[in-house]
């Protein structure tokens, strides 16, 4: 095993993890928590990965149909669904979750350990001959997993807190379908083989950045004013 490849693979997440963690720094999730999110997400890899071979079983279509099938079923769809899966079986219930911040820091870590997976799989064995991989890998494909997870983790929250059935029945699909929506067209960017597509790349990551940090900043302010409110004396 190449060390160095190793060392680029799971740069991305440790870095990302780090930030995610002190971002929670009102109210603060245990670590065995997060531990066991992170392990889950990394085996979600396997179910993940026995649907979609045999999703692609079923990709009849071909040109860009078959991209979008790729895309928007395969992967989007899939993925999410399996770290959607880790979050709901492993925290949702747990009274550690006790605050909207608490879903995205859940599911990123979720994200984080999929596509740590992921990202090894790419860099040592797909590509092992080409440490760049693994480089563009990091700047684009394990953030976007980690934003990804920030959409699905506040569609979690709202789900979580919204203290109606129906309500919540709407979140939980929202949970899954905006994060796969998304995915797809990431994936869809850069499997249609459209110039013109191609162009709409950077803009589209920066799109996702913007709409997430305002997600994030959102329920951060939220985990703030609570820890306020707590750590004021009652008169």
């Amino acid at each position: 095993m190449d060390l160095r490849l190793l060392i680029i693979a799971i740069t991305p997440a440790i870095a990302l993890g780090l930030a995610a963690y002190y971002t929670d720094r009102f109210d603060k999730e245990p670590l065995h928590l997060l531990l066991k999110v992170f392990v889950w997400g990394c085996l979600s890899v396997i179910p993940t990965a026995a649907v979609e071979r045999f999703l692609m079983s079923l990709n009849v279509f071909s040109g860009i149909l078959a991209s979008a099938f790729t895309a928007f079923i395969v992967a989007g769809l899939t993925e999410e669904f399996f770290k959607r899966e880790v979050v709901l079986r492993a925290v949702y219930l747990n009274k550690a979750f006790n605050e909207k911040l608490d879903g995205i820091i859940y599911a990123v870590f979720s994200a984080l350990g999929f596509a740590t997976v992921e990202n090894i799989m790419y860099v040592l064995v797909n590509y092992s001959a080409n440490p760049y991989v693994g480089i563009s890998r990091g700047i684009f494909s394990v953030p976007t997993h980690v934003l990804l997870g920030v959409t699905m983790g506040y569609y979690l929250s709202l789900a979580k807190f919204s203290y109606n059935e129906n309500f919540e029945r709407l979140y939980l699909r929202k949970a899954i379908m905006v994060p796969a929506l998304l995915h797809g067209f990431f994936d869809f960017i850069l499997m249609a083989n459209i110039p013109i597509l191609l162009t709409l790349f950077i803009p589209y990551v920066l799109y996702l950045w913007i709409i997430n940090l305002k997600k994030l900043n959102n329920y951060y302010k939220e985990s703030k004013k609570n820890y306020k409110v707590k750590s004021t004396p009652s008169e």
